[in-house]
């Protein structure tokens, strides 16, 4: 049992080659399989595909059946293998279009390229329901605020990506949508009743287990109705990773646990106790990062927890089982060319997700579409993107909104603010508003920034005919509702911001519809 302990654990490292720590883990150890981090491993597409190469041929060499490599490729704000893939919009955008047949194309496209680059597990999608607009760390990530709709995207995309041989996982169960804190950082307290759980956070979750899921992600968030504790993670429950996945939801796939380097989850020496919790509990994959220091003790940690008993054959045997199964079926599937990734099929669809996608809230003052002498000064304001939680890759973006108009239109200047913005560019963009005939202003889940909320309400004041645009999450007309022309992209990928400036000239139709109630019930 000893020599099969490391396929309990997913590891991580840093670097576009091999450590030879890594080397020396996998030929002595046989870990499950590795995690790559945008940050951490990812320079260029053939470096990528080199590198899951490296690491599968690593293993064979060892006489040990293929790694599991995962990564986070959601789309939208989190795309973990870099900007040479196909940004697709993300969840929400799909939930904007409504097309479940464009949600499963997507899934195949992300499944193809996935595979393409050597990686077999994807960390996707998303099942939350976006029930918060206060969440901190759901946001764009869910697809709405629609148990149904949620559950048919769900299942759309975990099909598609199984047909390519990818294995989907679905996230994070039991459902972290009403949260009011981010759980890298604290542990959340979700105080549902179980019909309440019954009727919208487990629909997503029944729908793509039925679809076929592969894995199932565990979230870091006591659920007294499933647990009976205000303090116990549900990650760490039997209870729920075992009576309730297992025996009530017929669930026979893998169970990875979300990362347990989260402030939700013990920390130094006491996160052992909560890692042979989580083995006890049922948890078939224990999702580490990249510090040598914590694999170590970790690894040495369950090595003792099996000699004192208290790790047995009846902890482990059904798990290891599950975990030969997911990779013989990860086996199954030739790896595509490489020319697969960010082919012109793959940015078409895209594209045409972006273009559906795009929402108008309100046009109340008539401005749209847009019809300006040629000679019309348009200013873009928008603040520069960054990370606003550790699973987002934001921050590698570059801003495209006002390129995106200037395609429409030859005059037109880009103001990007800090982020939150200052109260010194505030007032200065409200003074320089005075020169333009139209603003443009961009914001990034401004209803959780009221810095961004003041910069709105100054450039309104101004008698210049101002649009607003929720470039994230659909919530930010809630705080400024004074905006009389206001849009949805739900992202600040290329393809939408192409999309939005077509749009707003007239070029394509606004599609969208809006995922998620903006107050007063209506949408």
């Amino acid at each position: 049992m000893q020599n099969e302990l490391g396929y309990k654990l997913m590891l991580a490292f840093e670097g576009f080659e091999v450590p030879q720590r890594i080397r020396e883990w996998i030929v002595a150890r046989n870990p499950a399989g590795f995690t790559l981090f945008r940050g951490l491993n990812v320079q260029n597409l053939a470096q990528v595909r080199a590198l899951t190469a490296e690491l599968q041929s690593i293993a064979k060499q060892a006489n040990q059946p293929p790694l599991i490599i995962a990564t986070d490729q959601e789309g939208g704000q989190l795309n973990a293998l870099g900007e040479e893939t196909t940004l697709f919009p993300g969840n929400m955008a799909l939930g904007a279009t409504r097309d479940v047949a464009l949600a499963r194309q997507v899934g195949q496209a992300m499944g193809r390229e996935l595979a393409a680059l050597g990686v077999n597990v994807n960390y996707a999608p998303v099942c939350d329901i976006s029930s918060n607009p206060n969440n901190p760390a759901c946001g764009i990530r869910a697809f709405g605020d629609d148990p149904a709709l949620a559950a048919e995207m769900a299942a759309a995309l975990v099909a598609g990506m199984q047909a390519e041989g990818v294995a989907a996982t679905i996230k994070h169960f039991p459902g972290i949508g009403e949260s009011r804190v981010d759980s890298h950082y604290s542990l959340p307290l979700l105080g549902h009743s179980r019909a309440r759980l019954e009727e919208v956070e487990l629909r997503p979750f029944r729908t793509a287990i039925a679809a076929g899921a592969k894995l199932i992600m565990s979230g870091h968030f006591a659920i007294p109705a499933l647990t009976g504790s205000t303090e116990l993670p549900a990650t760490l429950s039997r209870a729920v990773m075992h009576d309730f996945v297992r025996d009530e939801l017929g669930f026979a796939g893998i169970v990875i646990s979300d990362a347990l380097d989260m402030g939700a989850i013990s920390q130094g020496a006491g996160q052992i106790v909560d890692v042979i919790t989580a083995v006890r509990a049922e948890v078939d994959l224990l999702l580490l990062t990249s510090s040598a220091e914590v694999q170590e003790r970790l690894y040495a940690g369950l090595q003792l927890a099996i000699s004192r008993g208290l790790i047995d054959e009846t902890h482990l045997q059904p798990s290891l089982a599950r975990i030969r199964a997911l990779k013989q079926w990860l086996a199954q599937t030739p790896q595509p060319p490489l020319e697969m990734v960010a082919c012109a099929e793959h940015q078409a669809l895209a594209q045409e997700v972006a273009n559906r996608a795009i929402t108008l809230a309100r046009n109340d003052a008539g401005l749209l579409p847009l019809r300006l002498p040629s000679k019309a000064r348009i200013a873009v304001i928008m603040p520069q993107p960054k990370d606003l939680t550790p699973a987002d890759t934001s921050s590698f973006i570059t801003p495209s909104l006002a390129t995106a108009v200037r395609a429409h239109h030859p005059h037109v200047d880009e103001f990007i603010t800090s982020h939150p913005p200052t109260a010194t560019e505030i007032a200065s963009l409200r003074q320089k508003a005075s020169a333009y005939d139209l603003l443009i202003v961009g914001t990034l889940s401004a209803s959780l920034d009221g810095m961004q909320v003041e910069l709105v309400k100054a450039l309104l004041e101004t008698a210049v005919p101002t649009i607003t645009v929720a470039l994230r999450t659909p919530y930010d007309l809630t705080v400024y509702p004074n905006a009389q022309t206001h849009i949805c992209t739900y992202s600040i990928l290329p393809a939408v911001m192409h999309a939005l400036a077509a749009a707003l000239f007239g070029e394509i139709p606004f599609q969208g519809i809006l995922p998620v109630r903006l107050g007063n019930g209506g949408r």
